[in-house]
């Protein structure tokens, strides 16, 4: 009788076991079917808040991606600088959020092929004594931590840079005095100009780079399919479509 009553526990504990292992698989074949994104919504267009809801360029093309490669999407956001450590630590599948291929973050995750092309630009108090790039020398620069502007502000002459969670913050001091100068990605540089009739953009860009998506180091699967699939939606002009949707011609 005892080892009945054994092999009954024997039986529930396997049961369970197996019951764990089952419930844990299906876990993993769901988070197969969704593409868990990484971004930071502080971007526009790129990728900001609406209505409660995250939209922008770089949302539009990863759910496209995921559509193509039958794949849902679950958006989290995140401050930018935690974007790459997501990926990393295998919390997110990827990363879209305006991120620029650069050798450091080379080290950390891989990257698609890019899928537009911008620059870091300037923007000044209006009325300001900076009017070209070299008279940035010396001067104190507002910057998005962990951005392309924070990397590239290091290499002006002289300067001092300030860094900000969030590029609005660095607007925002720029407006007060507190700094002489925001560099940062063009199309958020428009939208934040648009809104702020103090402020203006020097005509000459800063640099030129190109946004790409951000993927786990061994997730080499996962990297080809998105490649494929932008690939094609270039070639179909549907990433042109999304661009055109959020930026009008100037």
């Amino acid at each position: 009788m005892k080892k009945f009553i054994k092999y009954l526990l024997l039986t529930a504990c396997l049961g369970l076991f197996i019951s764990g292992c089952s419930s844990s698989g299906a876990d993993g074949a769901s988070a197969k079917d969704t593409l868990i994104v990484a971004t930071n919504a502080e971007f526009p267009p790129y990728e900001y808040y609406e209505n409660n809801e995250i939209v922008g360029i770089d949302i539009d093309i990863i759910k496209a991606v995921a559509e193509d490669i039958g794949m849902k999407v679950q958006i989290e956001d995140m401050a930018f600088d935690s974007v790459i450590a997501s990926i990393q630590s295998g919390k997110s599948d990827v990363g879209i959020a305006g991120l620029t291929i650069t050798e450091d973050r080379l080290e950390n995750v891989n990257f698609s092929i890019p899928y537009t092309e911008t620059q870091q630009v300037v923007i000044v108090n209006e009325n300001s004594d900076i009017v070209a790039i070299d008279d940035l020398k010396n001067r104190s620069i507002g910057v998005q931590l962990g951005t392309t502007g924070d990397i590239f502000a290091e290499d002006v002459e002289g300067a001092t840079v300030e860094r900000y969670n969030k590029g609005m913050e660095a607007i925002q001091a720029l407006r007060q005095g507190k700094i002489d100068a925001v560099i940062i990605d063009k199309e958020p540089a428009k939208v934040f100009v648009s809104q702020n009739n103090d402020i203006e953009m020097l005509d000459e860009d800063f640099v030129v780079e190109e946004y790409a998506i951000a993927i786990g180091k061994d997730n080499t699967e996962l990297l080809e399919k998105i490649n494929a699939s932008l690939e094609k939606l270039k070639d179909s002009g549907k990433l042109k479509e999304i661009a055109d949707k959020y930026i009008t011609a100037e």
